[in-house]
């Protein structure tokens, strides 16, 4: 994973604490929240301050994550909600934390110039030991203070100042008066300059956990489901109307559940997207996959290295590559429409989320769908791209680090956008013939599977 590493595509944008002081403040916070510590100064911590080299040192990669569900947090600086949350469980907070620090980022700024702030986002279940738990959490309420209780001392503070305002004895009760003036000591005056942290509460509808093998849950759509990623059988849940969870297996299930909820739509009919050249690029993956695996030298390619290689190993390429060939052709102008249903192993790959609330979840999902286009898998679905990575032969590791490094790295907004989209649909469509389009419109990416019935 050094190779990762080395170029920011592995715990890249993690927030840097250096020195003694500022280490002596993520103790304290870290004794607070776990009863641990930590011997080290140097070290690099997510936007929950989770840091890598702290889990190590402890044995422990879920010291801020007890029971894998009630997320805790430390934050020295407003500048993590830039940095990713590592060892996540649900695929919901880091979004979470981020929308709480973006809500009170000028409190927090102000209580960590001077302390750091400990927290967790707290949920009714405590455990999961059963997959129908985790849809006993609908709603996660985000509870922090500093290590030395300012937020609950202002608050305090804030309470007897009202009863002093409101009770006609308030100015004889010289204990009421005391407590303030010690409590103000530590806080200040919070007339003038409040102390509160506030939207903190916020619902977790639909998400994905990696309990149980990895679940994704769609609760909040028209036609709910749970699509289930392990073989295991996980028994029946309260979600759907069949109350058992899809197989990651079953493709026409899941197919038919993204067409009954209008969830994705096909590349080469999204809009604003270069769709032949994403095409190409999904293409160029599943020759290096196979390359690699022939053990060919892929050091200093050039794309008509690949289609070198593409015609070297032909017999080796697998469906995906032809089909999505097929459509390739399509969209160039110079071939059929080509009929995909959804058993064609390059279904998925031909897809992309419509823009909507979910639209980073559905992503995700079709990234699991559709695990040999890596650029998808890296950006959509990072724990997975590291798990494969790690089986990868070297040759295959060193191309996609370095074609992520060159082509995602140096601009990864306009790679995303490029791909997926901005969260709000162009004005207008690019230039398209009508033929094509009516193709498209009448077609759709479910059409060749209604003809097959």
């Amino acid at each position: 994973m050094m190779r990762l590493i080395e170029k920011g595509l592995m715990y890249g944008n993690l927030f840097h604490v250096s020195g003694q002081a500022m280490a002596d403040r993520y103790n304290r916070a870290l004794k607070h929240l776990t009863g641990k510590e930590t011997s080290l100064t140097d070290f690099h911590i997510d936007i929950s301050g989770y840091a890598p080299e702290v889990g190590q040192e402890l044995g422990d990669e879920l010291y801020l994550n007890p029971q894998g569900c009630n997320r805790q947090f430390i934050l020295l600086s407003t500048e993590q909600k830039t940095a990713p949350m590592l060892e996540a469980k649900f695929s919901t907070s880091r979004g979470i934390l981020r929308q709480f620090i973006d809500a009170n980022e000028a409190q927090l700024f102000s209580l960590t110039a001077r302390d750091a702030v400990a927290g967790e986002l707290v949920n009714s279940v405590y455990s999961v030991t059963k997959p129908a738990h985790l849809f006993d959490i609908r709603k996660i309420r985000v509870e922090a203070d500093t290590t030395s209780g300012m937020v609950s001392d202002a608050a305090k503070l804030d309470a007897m100042i009202s009863e002093f305002r409101t009770r006609e004895d308030g100015w004889w009760d010289d204990v009421l008066i005391a407590d303030m003036i010690t409590l103000a000591h530590k806080t200040g005056d919070v007339t003038r300059l409040p102390i509160k942290l506030g939207h903190a509460d916020y619902e977790q509808n639909n998400f994905w956990t990696s309990h149980f093998g990895g679940l994704y849950a769609f609760r909040n759509v028209e036609k709910p489901a749970v699509i289930s990623v392990s073989d295991d059988d996980i028994g029946k849940l309260p979600i759907g109307s069949g109350r058992a969870a899809i197989k990651l297996t079953d493709r026409t299930k899941i197919a038919k559940f993204l067409d009954a909820n209008d969830l994705v739509e096909p590349i080469v009919k999204a809009r604003g997207v270069n769709a032949t050249a994403i095409l190409r690029q999904k293409m160029d993956f599943i020759i290096i996959d196979v390359a690699a695996t022939m053990e060919a030298d892929l050091s200093d390619y050039r794309r008509q290295d690949l289609r070198g290689l593409a015609r070297r190993y032909s017999q080796l390429l697998p469906p995906e590559f032809h089909t999505l060939a097929k459509l390739l052709r399509w969209a160039e102008g110079g071939g059929a429409w080509p009929r995909i249903s959804s058993n064609d192993p390059a279904y998925f790959y031909t897809l992309r989320a419509k823009p909507h609330a979910d639209r980073d979840l559905v992503n995700m999902l079709l990234a699991e769908l559709s695990v040999l286009d890596v650029r998808q898998l890296f950006i959509c679905h990072k724990q997975l791209f590291y798990a494969r990575y790690a089986t990868w032969p070297d040759q295959k590791k060193a191309f996609v680090a370095d074609f992520l490094a060159r082509e995602y790295q140096v601009d990864k907004a306009g790679a995303r956008e490029a791909l997926f989209g901005s969260g709000d649909a162009p004005m207008e469509e690019p230039p398209q013939s009508e033929k094509r389009d009516e193709v498209v419109r009448r077609v759709g990416p479910w059409g060749a599977m209604r003809r097959q019935r």
